[in-house]
């Protein structure tokens, strides 16, 4: 297939997710906010929480709408633009995405109406279950999607059938309980909830400095400061433990992203800065912590964490086991009841996907020469300086978090909500969560490359049979299409924000609050 058919192929499908990923994290955020700020109007019963909870509820649905459409033009690509992935895997990916489907977007569908416009309709509690209903389905639907997603990066509990020559399903237990897509759910969802936060108190911040709706901005200030420091917390632990679920199942990207060109004794160290060169294969000027990576990646000070060249290596002798895999499923092609080509088949099965590598270089992986295969294991490398400085930043950030939500939360809990450096600066980070969010995923994508199912199917294998004219045309269109509607979107939250709250309730005058000494807010 054309090299650019498939680069365009990537190209879209990776615009579609860019997206998709600019609406997803503030909805998994705000939905669980929504309950916290709602479960608060129930138990307190003072209608200011009602009006706090209504108005991020209006912003809440604005970017709901888009989350939705453009998780359903991503989940149609599977079928238009990589027929042969869908093909080959559609038994197994295909099922978390049916059960979210089936299960979280039609829960949030059913009850997102009744959060919305029950207000009068339900009781208390009755809308307070409605409200986590929704904040549950968007969640679970973030759960089926990293499961499938995960899938890719570690494809566990499936198998190859030589008679249908496709991928199926052998135990789907272990399918939902992968460990990547596990640790890749909590870390996803946690990202989202620090992206809501920052969004809350950026808002609330803009408020405090105009003087208006305070009351509102106050009570929100405090929930996304409390929220907000647990959740960049969780983030960077469980950054960790995705980091420890690396060295088990994705040595490579592991390795690429730390830029170690060679296994280091253990415990190795961690790169804190260095140029890594893809030509020269090393990684000038570089400065390290000792120990860190280690300890991080094994929890051990003897684990060792494997470097790009011996797992270059590695990679070159799955890549000539491949080729017997290979060999043995073409003969049992012409002759099913071939005993010793099953046999082979059996022995080498595990590497099948290794040997489709060369398919890059030569047409019958067969008769790769050596200097092709050398080429092939070199293939299985990521963009080195793309994954080293991309994670790089994307750690700055959430340890920045970290420190921006506590002194949010000291303001928050010593009432101190004139400090105007701080509500400037909480306005002008707005955008960096969402930097962060699509920098993870970066990572993660480009970091499985040139796989499209680790292991199993180069990338450059599954895509459809397109022409290069047809894939410019939707790339074009999605773009102008997505791009109008971040546009609209992006209005009607400043519109809506501008605004405020649909109900205001005027905070009396108490000097006492803008104090420095802690004073409790009215109740109202």
């Amino acid at each position: 297939m054309d090299m650019a058919v498939i680069e365009l192929s990537r190209l879209q499908f990776a615009l579609t997710a860019l997206y998709h990923f600019l609406f997803v994290p503030l909805t998994l955020g705000l939905s669980f906010m929504l309950v916290i700020m709602e479960s608060i109007y129930v138990m307190t019963g003072r209608p200011i929480w009602r009006t706090v909870t209504r108005f991020w509820a209006k912003l809440f649905g604005i970017n709901f709408v888009l989350g939705v459409a453009t998780g359903l033009t991503m989940e149609f690509e599977f079928g238009t633009n990589w027929s042969y992935f869908s093909h080959y895997v559609g038994d197994i990916f295909g099922a978390p995405l049916a059960i979210e489907g089936l299960m979280a977007f039609f829960l949030e569908a059913t009850f997102v109406g009744l959060m919305f416009f029950g207000w009068d309709k339900l009781s208390k509690r009755q809308h307070l279950f409605t409200t986590f209903m929704v904040a549950l389905g968007s969640n679970l639907s973030a759960l089926w999607i990293l499961v499938a997603n995960g899938w890719m990066q570690h494809p566990v509990g499936s198998r190859f059938n030589s008679d249908t020559m496709r991928m199926e399903v052998t135990d789907f237990m272990a399918v939902l309980f992968n460990p990547v897509a596990q640790a890749k759910f909590v870390h996803t969802v946690s990202a989202g909830y620090v992206t809501a936060s920052v969004f809350i108190l950026g808002v609330s911040s803009w408020y405090l400095l105009k003087g208006k709706w305070v009351a509102v901005a106050r009570r929100s200030f405090t929930v996304a400061a409390a929220f907000g420091l647990a959740s960049s917390l969780s983030v960077v632990v469980l950054g960790d433990e995705s980091g420890y679920a690396l060295t088990d199942n994705q040595k490579m990207k592991l390795a690429s992203l730390e830029a170690m060109w060679h296994t280091e004794p253990a415990p190795a160290g961690i790169a804190v800065f260095g140029i890594p060169s893809l030509e020269g294969r090393e990684t000038r000027y570089e400065i390290k912590i000792p120990y860190v990576l280690g300890l991080i990646s094994t929890r051990s000070l003897t684990g060792e964490v494997a470097g790009i060249t011996e797992l270059v290596a590695k990679a070159q002798v799955r890549i000539e086991n491949g080729v017997q895999a290979y060999d043995a499923v073409e003969k049992l092609k012409v002759n099913r009841t071939d005993m010793a080509a099953r046999e082979q088949f059996e022995r080498h099965k595990l590497d099948l996907g290794y040997a489709m590598l060369l398919k890059r270089f030569v047409a019958d992986p067969r008769t790769a020469t050596p200097d092709q295969i050398v080429q092939a294991a070199w293939s299985t490398v990521p963009n080195v300086p793309v994954m080293f400085w991309v994670f790089r930043v994307m750690a700055g950030l959430g340890f920045f978090f970290i420190g921006f939500f506590l002194l949010a939360f000291y303001f928050s809990t010593v009432r101190r909500f004139d400090a105007r450096w701080f509500l400037r600066a909480a306005v002008w980070i707005i955008p960096l969560p969402w930097l962060a969010a699509e920098f993870g995923w970066v990572l993660a994508e480009i970091g499985r490359q040139p796989w499209a199912i680790e292991g199993v199917l180069p990338t450059f294998l599954g895509a459809s049979s397109l022409t290069v004219a047809q894939l410019w045309t939707t790339i074009i269109g999605f773009t102008l299409l997505y791009g109008t509607l971040a546009v609209i979107e992006v209005r009607l939250m400043l519109a809506a924000i501008r605004k405020g709250p649909l109900e205001h309730i005027d905070e009396p005058s108490d000097a006492a609050v803008a104090g420095h000494g802690y004073t409790p807010l009215p109740a109202e």
